[in-house]
């Protein structure tokens, strides 16, 4: 019997050791060579169209492959080169497919010469530069985004042309000046009250006038400036008053009963959505007096913003016919609840009496801006006279005129009543520069403006 062999072993030879192995490392080795970092997105942005004294500086970066490695946001001004921000982070390693990375950066820094020194005057180079996820054979390039700036740390020139300047305390008043075109926001500043310039009509030069109001509750005239800033935030800031005069605050106590707090209490909280029910009366109607007036205030301040640049008024404005001040402008009043102090507010306009539903006439020419149920001023008419003058009519019975009807001096606006936070038939008035409440007795002076208004913008605001 004949036996054979084969000489073929049933174990791998070193051939198929070699292919194995290779079949095992080439996706390795093409991980290290090819599976970099793609390319980060970036974004860099500036708040302003250059460099003053605070421009903030948006930066983002997204890479949601194998993640972020590194950030680094440079300034750079001839010679000199400085790193604003430096991060760096932990991409996922080249060969896994899981595992956290950070895919995204959102930041921001602020640059100019309130943040950073001896910034020079000229052209910045902002550099936004993310490195990308490498491997053991390959370090690919970093991405950049360069911001191109300006660097401009002058501010608008401003010039006082008016001759003197006088307010009261509470009280109005005009300034005219010269501005040049870099202004981009310029009138008067008083604590955190600011009333907008407008070019001064038939004026040749580059004059602005702004009419602005002293608060009621006191300043100091060091606190009142005439401001003007560019669009890179560059600001100039001038006195602007000449003088300015105290006027002492009325004082007056009110006592509160339950029949009062809950008609007005009700007849608000109907007619206003937005106010949350309270735990009892007398913390209803002090959220109304405290809360709901201090919102109003805001609303006026808002409603100031849509004053048309024209003048619309003619002379002395008129107090209501044949009526009785019952409530002058600026009365601190505490509010008395079964013999304790519950509240202090104050009243800001005059409260006005006459026969019951007696008719209101406009006090001067204007357009309505307003003419709705008001939060403690019930029914009532905003008219805008223009320039940021307006004069309120409140706790109306009813209205007749709507919102964008021009009125003339006299015409009838609704009838006296007690909505709102009245307490008998009366009307509430106020004057108003830039949602500010000012003393209307001025405004129904025609002496008073022909002597403080008059003089400072000849024909634009006189009795014409």
């Amino acid at each position: 019997m004949t036996h054979s062999y084969s000489s073929r072993s049933s174990k791998p030879t070193g051939r198929r050791w070699l292919l194995l192995v290779l079949l095992l490392v080439a996706p390795l080795l093409a991980m290290a060579l090819f599976r970099v970092g793609p390319p980060p997105g970036l974004e860099i942005t500036a708040d302003r169209p250059g460099i003053g004294p605070s421009t903030r500086i948006d930066i983002s970066a997204v890479e949601s492959t194998r993640g972020l490695s590194s950030l680094t946001l440079t300034l750079i001004q001839g010679d000199r080169q400085e790193i604003l921000v430096q991060e760096d982070f932990n991409p996922r390693p080249f060969w896994a497919f899981w595992g956290s990375r950070t895919q995204q950066y959102d930041g921001y820094v602020e640059v100019g010469s309130e943040t950073l020194d001896d910034l020079e005057v000229g052209p910045i180079t902002l550099r936004w530069t993310a490195g990308r996820a490498a491997t053991w054979l390959r370090h690919p390039a970093p991405v950049v985004r360069d911001l191109e700036l300006e660097v401009d740390l002058t501010p608008p020139s401003l010039q006082v042309t008016s001759d003197q300047v006088i307010i009261d305390q509470g009280g109005s008043a005009v300034v005219v000046y010269r501005v040049d075109d870099t202004a981009v926001r310029d009138g008067v500043e008083i604590d955190d009250h600011f009333f907008p310039g407008r070019p001064l009509p038939g004026s040749t030069t580059a004059e602005h006038f702004v009419l602005f109001g002293a608060p009621h509750d006191g300043t100091d005239s060091d606190n009142i400036y005439l401001t003007a800033v560019d669009a890179l935030g560059n600001r100039r800031s001038v006195p602007c008053v000449d003088i300015y005069r105290s006027r002492p605050m009325t004082h007056d106590v009110i006592e509160l009963d339950e029949g009062f707090m809950a008609k007005v209490v009700s007849e608000i909280v109907s007619q206003t959505p937005d106010i949350e029910a309270a735990p009892d009366l007398l913390s209803g109607y002090l959220r109304l007096n405290g809360e709901l007036r201090g919102t109003n205030s805001q609303q006026l301040i808002e409603l100031s913003q849509t004053s048309e640049s024209r003048r619309m008024w003619r002379g002395a404005f008129i107090q209501l016919p044949n009526s009785r001040v019952m409530a002058p402008f600026a009365d601190r009043r505490i509010y008395r609840f079964e013999g304790r102090d519950v509240d202090q507010q104050d009243h800001l306009g005059f409260d006005l009496a006459s026969v019951r539903k007696a008719p209101v006439p406009a006090a001067n020419g204007g357009r309505v801006a307003l003419a709705r149920y008001f939060g403690i001023y019930g029914n009532t008419v905003v008219l805008d006279h223009g320039y940021g003058l307006m004069s309120l009519y409140s706790h109306l019975s009813s209205l007749e005129v709507e919102v964008g009807q021009e009125v003339a001096q006299g015409d009838i606006l609704g009838k006296t009543g007690k909505t709102g936070l009245a307490g008998g038939d009366h009307l509430h008035y106020s004057m108003l520069l830039w949602g500010m409440q000012v003393n209307p007795l001025e405004w129904w002076d025609r002496h008073w403006i022909e002597q403080r208004i008059a003089p400072h913008v000849g024909e634009l605001l006189s009795d014409g």
